[in-house]
């Protein structure tokens, strides 16, 4: 079995039915928000014993109790079929197929489109209209600003309900638009539920939601064996720069550069581009702080390897003393600035600047 973990509307759909017509032999595509089919699996051995080939279950989330049914049926000795599991909610997937299916599964978290498969070219138009494809694909700024309003609140409004969030949507949309100018800080619950006007255990609450449905991502803190104060808490991320900025009521590039959350928006944007195409997993991600100011926004470590990434909206990259900290507190093997220029160059002994528009030809060779 595999499961595809992504947000709505990222394509896991479209991708499953691209695997299936590549493959031999028949296919059969439960989608779990169609009451006809929910109501097929009720019954979920009776429906799925007799299928042969691949079987592809969709939104399987919704349905909890089909996952002891599905370790019963990847235990068949002759396996006359594949199970691919699509979902929407990673962390209550995990759980339940982890109880239930451990062993036999393997996840593959899938984003949105990535600067890869778009081209270099098209750098800025990935960064404003994000990666959903209706979004980075509609013809216009303006149409995909509203294609992403639309999706806003259609999620507020009946998928997280459906999750079983039992909170307003006129609340957690307040909670998702402060999340947005969040974008890119340290977590700090007491001052955020402050702000909002609840207790610091409730905005906590809501931020696992969101994450949950990966419309948001935590980047957790690298703890170094150092004399100095570190910095304990999560940085928070909205996973999509296009909902970011849907949020923040951007509409076009030219409002992008002279809004105040350009920087954090262009850290996270490319900090998740790093990521893509270096493959660093999840565990191998952290950010770095200390409270007297020093700071790294993206450490990479993989083996006894450790690449430090800084990203900063600006042509005129320099080295600064926070670097140099960074560089020499965590023995960095090298640090690299992503910044808006258009060449790439060294700033100093291990460090170096690459533009965001030669990210993939100069960020494999590192």
């Amino acid at each position: 079995m595999v499961a595809l973990l992504g947000m709505r509307q990222v394509g896991k759909s479209t991708l499953a039915r691209a695997i299936a017509s590549r493959r031999r032999g028949p296919t059969h595509f439960f989608d779990l928000e169609d009451d006809r089919h929910l109501a097929r699996l009720r019954e979920p051995i009776a429906a799925l014993e007799p299928l042969r080939g691949l079987v592809v279950l969709d939104e399987v989330q919704r349905l909890p109790d089909l996952f002891r049914s599905l370790r019963v049926l990847a235990d068949r000795p002759s396996r006359p079929a594949r199970f691919l599991l699509l979902g929407s909610a990673s962390a209550e997937l995990m759980q339940q197929t982890a109880e239930s299916l451990a062993g036999r599964i393997a996840y593959v978290p899938i984003e949105g489109f990535a600067l890869a498969e778009v081209g270099i070219d098209r750098l800025e138009s990935r960064w404003l209209r994000g990666g959903l494809p209706p979004s980075f694909l509609a013809r216009g700024d303006d149409s995909s600003h509203a294609w992403r309003r639309d999706y806003v609140s259609t999620l507020l409004e009946r998928d997280l309900p459906q999750l079983g969030v039992r909170v307003p949507a006129t609340t957690m949309r307040r909670f998702w638009s402060m999340l947005a100018h969040w974008h890119g800080q340290v977590w700090n619950g007491s001052a955020f539920g402050s702000s909002f006007g609840i207790s610091h255990t409730a905005v906590r609450r809501y931020l696992d939601v969101f994450c949950d449905v990966m419309l948001a991502q935590q980047l957790h803190p690298w703890q170094e064996n150092l004399s100095k104060r570190q910095v304990k808490s999560p940085k928070v991320y909205l996973t999509d720069s296009g909902i970011l900025h849907c949020l923040l009521q951007v509409h076009s590039l030219d409002e992008l550069r002279g809004h105040p959350s350009v920087g954090a928006s262009w850290e996270g944007f490319l900090l998740q581009q790093v990521r893509a195409v270096l493959g660093a997993l999840p565990e191998e991600c952290f950010f770095w702080a200390t409270q007297a100011g020093a700071e790294l926004d993206l450490l990479v470590i993989r083996g006894k390897r450790r690449l430090g990434f800084e990203f900063k909206h600006t042509t005129m990259p320099a080295p600064t003393k926070s670097m140099r900290i960074a560089l020499e507190d965590l023995k960095l093997d090298r640090l690299v600035v992503v910044h808006g220029g258009a060449d790439s160059f060294p700033l100093g002994d291990r460090i170096v600047a690459v533009a965001a528009r030669r990210l993939l030809a100069d960020i494999p060779s590192l």
